[in-house]
């Protein structure tokens, strides 16, 4: 502890009734009981305590009451206001979400109605696409067909001249010298082709 020089002055040892002192010049007759709880200060202290406790009630009354309720007003009023503004914002989120939903809803079902006329023009083009070839093929093969009938015609008239001539060699050979005329054997190859 701190003691400063004018309080604590020590005084050479003396020797009174041969005892020996030092001292820092208090008298002994000061000690005495502790002025709080010294009886005769109770009423000045009750009077004190009974004053500090009213000033201090109405600094506390008239000071930091109001302040204390204002700053909770403020508070419940920022928090009401807060809360409203949330409840808006969630009804214009849900109403967001409602609209993605129902967009969503749509975007699916032209989605589907795009892929549906899609697949209806990709089969009408193959249809179309399909009957050109096919009717290009029937061409083809009507083409293909007079060809052959004009080959198998060619070829029936000279099938049928080798085979007259075929047939007059093989009578001439069988019949041995005698010859048979031309217009019987065409008319016995023209019985026998058809």
């Amino acid at each position: 502890m701190f003691v400063t020089s004018a309080f604590a002055e020590e005084t050479a040892p003396s020797v009174t009734g041969g005892e020996t002192h030092s001292g820092t010049g208090v008298p002994a007759e000061a000690h005495g009981t502790f002025p709080p709880f010294d009886p005769a200060t109770f009423p000045s202290q009750l009077l004190w305590l009974a004053i500090t406790f009213g000033l201090f009630y109405l600094f506390l009354k008239k000071v930091a009451m109001p302040r204390i309720g204002g700053i909770i007003d403020v508070r419940n009023d920022r928090i009401s206001q807060d809360l409203d503004q949330a409840s808006k914002l969630k009804g214009e989120a849900d109403a967001a979400v409602a609209a993605y939903e129902q967009e969503l809803a749509e975007a699916k079902k032209n989605a589907n109605s795009i892929g549906q006329q899609a697949n209806d023009a990709a089969k009408t083009e193959a249809d179309t696409a399909r009957k050109k070839i096919e009717a290009a093929l029937d061409e083809r093969l009507g083409e293909a067909e007079a060809r052959i009938s004009s080959i198998k015609a060619n070829a029936m008239k000279e099938v049928g001249s080798i085979a007259e001539d075929t047939a007059s060699a093989i009578v001439e050979a069988l019949v041995g010298g005698g010859k048979a005329s031309k217009a019987d054997i065409a008319a016995a190859v023209k019985s026998v082709a058809r």
